[in-house]
């Protein structure tokens, strides 16, 4: 059932119902943590636990500061309290190098920042100076060259607003660094160039409108500067959410799903108009329901890790069972009077041309007429060190219809979930597709790029979008024997039609999705395939076509017209 999420009401009511699960650990028992689920990540349980405990405060302390919660409330500052306290038994340790608990600290920020009168009337000075204390371990630590340099920025900027003494020198390091990774017309890339996702919009763009909130009249320069990259960076963004909210799946952490439109509620937080009120609320109100709408919750109803399911297939190896509540930044917009613009505002469907290149982004946008199917086309992305990192950034297309997959293993073509993707195999085993480029090259019509699968094997790739459908030509250059397999779109399993379309075409129906792909030059055969259980992000069973060639050693060209069609059934 769809929800106009029009209101402060609306927006709160949600929150309410995705805190009810967690209320009762929290207010109930001592432990200084949530204990939500069994399976692992790669930072320890008590850091998972007390993640579980913190992440909720994204959203929490926006919507305190317009319906207070006393007891909730209480019990927060209570377990950061001894959580950061060095002789309490539950104190949750030293910081160390890289320590997942930096990554919890700007929430506490944040909660510390928005409720300053509350925490000095409820703490002692000596509890504030030991949750300081805690804070500013981080401060002198080791950590990524990424979007955690904002960590140490949001610690100082607590710093400034509590009267601390603050080490200007090393702000200006830290936000220099920044500056190093700003690449033009609102974009950053999250320490390496080619990595650029919705870290992004929920981190650089999140933790800077922050930045100059409350650091305004300490640090002007770079307060501005944060605020004219957001404004530069919406005009683009916009073009990732088709007209039901939905963004385009891809990147990593995918599971923190709708802190995707956190960067628009940050806009909200500082009131900044970067696009017309009424185009946010449409925005915003779209992507809170379709989440809402989503089976992404477990049994007893907390958010689950996965996409739009429960599924750890897809997960990172930093994905506790707390991780997902990241999500909860999205309701920074609750820290905003009724009498805001924005709720004033009526909902208005962006207008957006149908081939928009983002190239800072490294994204290929296309749109379809009526906005209801948003297609991405990369070039020049990726990411070494995580799972799945060729299936996150380095597929042909991703779509906001219909998703994709993720590798299970890769001994046999229907474990790797191939879809929109050219799987290369010696002897048909073991296949790899597409991960990092040696040269690509992008213009408002195609992308291009240069990939080597195997060191015996160079494949250059064009793609051209047509409307739903894009045209895919490789040019293969080989010195061993190889079978090629060209994926098209994944669908459902559930009363899915597969089709075949003469001897080198296959089309797969499953709904109002309907994904076909015809082999043009060089390809010997189509069929289908069913990936393993819980690939796709989208469904938990699927189904996609393909086509196939055996290529000898030599040159070749291949030639295959995929199509993604999203055609709505009208209602008789």
């Amino acid at each position: 059932m769809i929800q106009a999420y029009l209101d402060p009401k609306a927006f709160q009511d949600v929150l309410e119902r995705l805190m009810e699960p967690l209320r009762y650990q929290i207010e109930n028992e001592d432990y200084l943590g949530i204990h939500l689920g069994e399976s692992g990540a790669v930072y320890d349980t008590r850091r998972a636990d007390m993640e579980a405990l913190i992440r909720p405060l994204w959203g929490l302390a926006p919507y305190w500061t317009t319906k207070p919660d006393p007891v909730l409330q209480q019990t927060y500052i209570k377990k950061i309290v001894q959580g950061t306290t060095p002789d309490s038994a539950d104190y949750w340790g030293e910081i160390k190098d890289y320590d997942q608990y930096i990554v919890e600290m700007p929430a506490i920020c944040l909660f510390l920042v928005l409720h300053q009168t509350l925490w000095q009337q409820e703490t002692s000075a000596i509890e504030r100076e030991q949750v300081f204390c805690w804070l500013e371990q981080a401060l002198s630590k080791r950590i990524p060259r990424n979007n955690w340099t904002f960590f140490k920025v949001l610690i100082r900027m607590t710093q400034y607003r509590y009267g601390r003494e603050l080490d200007r020198a090393a702000l200006q390091h830290d936000l220099e660094l920044i500056d190093t990774m700003y690449c033009g017309n609102g974009w950053y890339f999250d320490g390496k160039e080619s990595q650029k996702d919705y870290y992004i919009a929920f981190a650089f763009h999140f933790y800077g409108l922050l930045y100059a909130k409350f650091m305004a009249h300490e640090d002007p320069t770079h307060a501005a500067c944060f605020i004219e990259r957001a404004t530069k960076f919406a005009q683009s963004y916009r073009y990732y959410f088709d007209a039901e909210g939905v963004a385009i799946p891809f990147g990593r952490s995918l599971t923190y799903r709708f802190a995707q439109g956190c960067f628009f509620s940050a806009l909200i937080f500082l009131k900044l108009e970067a696009i017309p009120w009424g185009e946010m609320k449409w925005i915003l109100s779209k992507h809170l329901n379709s989440w809402m709408e989503a089976p992404i919750f477990t049994l007893d109803k907390r958010l689950s890790i996965g996409y739009c399911y429960e599924n750890l297939v897809m997960a990172e190896g930093y994905n506790a069972p707390g991780s997902p509540y990241w999500s909860f930044k999205f309701f920074l917009l609750l820290a905003t009077s009724p009498e805001h613009p924005f709720w004033e505002a009526t909902p208005i469907k962006p207008i957006k041309e149908m081939y928009h290149l983002i190239k800072e982004g490294n994204m290929l946008v296309t749109t379809t007429a009526d906005q209801s199917h948003v297609l991405g086309y990369p070039a020049g992305l990726s990411l070494v060190g995580q799972a799945h990192a060729a299936d996150k950034y380095s597929k042909f297309v991703y779509s906001t219809k219909f998703g994709f997959s993720v590798a299970k293993a890769a001994e046999t073509y229907s474990q790797g979930a191939f879809d929109n993707t050219l799987a290369i195999a010696y002897e048909d085993t073991y296949f790899r597709s597409k991960h990092e480029v040696s040269y690509y090259e992008m213009t408002a019509s195609s992308v291009q790029y240069t990939w080597q699968p195997y060191p015996e094997v160079e494949v250059n790739t064009t793609i051209y979008p047509l409307d739903q459908w894009h045209v895919r030509v490789h040019e293969i250059v080989t010195t061993r024997t190889i079978t090629v397999k060209d994926g098209g779109f994944s669908v459902p399993l559930e009363n899915a039609e597969d089709h075949p379309i003469d001897c080198k075409g296959r089309k797969v129906v499953s709904g109002d999705l309907h994904s076909s792909i015809l082999g043009i030059e060089g390809y010997h055969a189509a069929d289908s395939v069913r990936p393993e259980p819980n690939t796709s992000l989208y469904a938990n069973r699927t189904i996609f076509p393909y086509v196939t060639a055996t290529l000898a050693p030599g040159t070749h060209r291949l030639i295959s017209l995929v199509g993604g069609e999203y055609i709505k059934e009208e209602s008789s």
